[in-house]
């Protein structure tokens, strides 16, 4: 089963080279067969020199592009996600606040239970945070909750972008609405919406060492609501339309 890696990209000529120096590295080490597809959303630094050098001498299996626009955190994960050739595919951070440990862990996981995806949970038992600014530590665990009250679900972490999709689970929750980081919400909501089975893995998060984050809390709460909303109203009115086709597991797999 080949693992596709898509990071999208803005301006991370710093945290570039360590992170995929690292995910390369382990990858490799656990002989998963993989590419790592990094989408540049026209950066205006030397993102995309970096890239370039990388590709040439050091990680024979990065894959980049450019997306020349609409530009955006959604748009450029949705650049990777129409474009990535593996039979899975990994949504992954470009400052390295993901550990390329955790996402190997996703991978056997998959492996093991043949679940449509795996996601990751930084709040339950054996999952940590380093780092994590208390503001912003405040407002996901709110918006965590109102998330899980409205659609009636018991997983903890729906806005970490850190997740593992089977290919024909991406197929099957198209097409995407989001532009931004609100595509962190309506991946795994439609997953669930639509009957794909998924199991909860603990994973780690870090905060970046170099850049700035490219989260603006005030511009994303109308955008979370908008996804939220609109998943809410697939849930309830759609008759199933969107369902996945075999639906003879259960629509949820917990494993700690």
């Amino acid at each position: 089963m080949k693992l596709s890696v898509v990071i999208p990209a803005y301006n991370e000529e710093e945290s570039l080279p360590p992170t995929l120096r690292i995910l390369y590295q382990t990858l490799a080490k656990h002989g998963v067969p993989h590419e790592i597809c990094v989408t540049n959303d026209n950066s205006k630094d030397g993102t995309l020199k970096v890239l370039e050098q990388l590709a040439a001498t050091e990680i024979p299996t990065l894959v980049y592009y450019t997306n020349p626009g609409p530009n955006g955190f959604g748009y450029a994960v949705r650049y990777g996600l129409e474009r990535f050739s593996g039979d899975c595919v990994a949504v992954f951070m470009a400052d390295l606040s993901d550990d390329p440990e955790d996402l190997v862990k996703f991978y056997r996981k998959m492996q093991e239970t043949n679940v449509d995806a795996v996601f990751g949970s930084r709040w339950g038992k054996d999952g940590k945070v380093i780092d994590y600014p208390e503001l912003k530590k405040f407002i996901n665990r709110i918006a965590n909750f109102i998330v899980r009250m409205v659609m009636g679900i018991k997983y903890n972490d729906t806005t970490n972008a850190f997740k593992l999709y089977k290919r024909e689970t991406i197929e099957g929750i198209k097409p995407f609405l989001s532009p931004h980081f609100n595509l962190t919400v309506e991946l795994p909501l439609k997953a669930i919406v639509r009957g794909y089975t998924y199991a909860v893995v603990p994973n780690s998060w870090t905060n970046r060492k170099y850049g700035e984050s490219k989260l603006k809390i005030k511009e994303m709460g109308s955008r979370y609501f908008f996804i939220l909303m609109y998943c809410l109203i697939e849930k309830y009115f759609s008759q199933g339309d969107f369902r996945k086709k075999s639906t003879a597991a259960p629509p949820q797999t917990v494993s700690r």
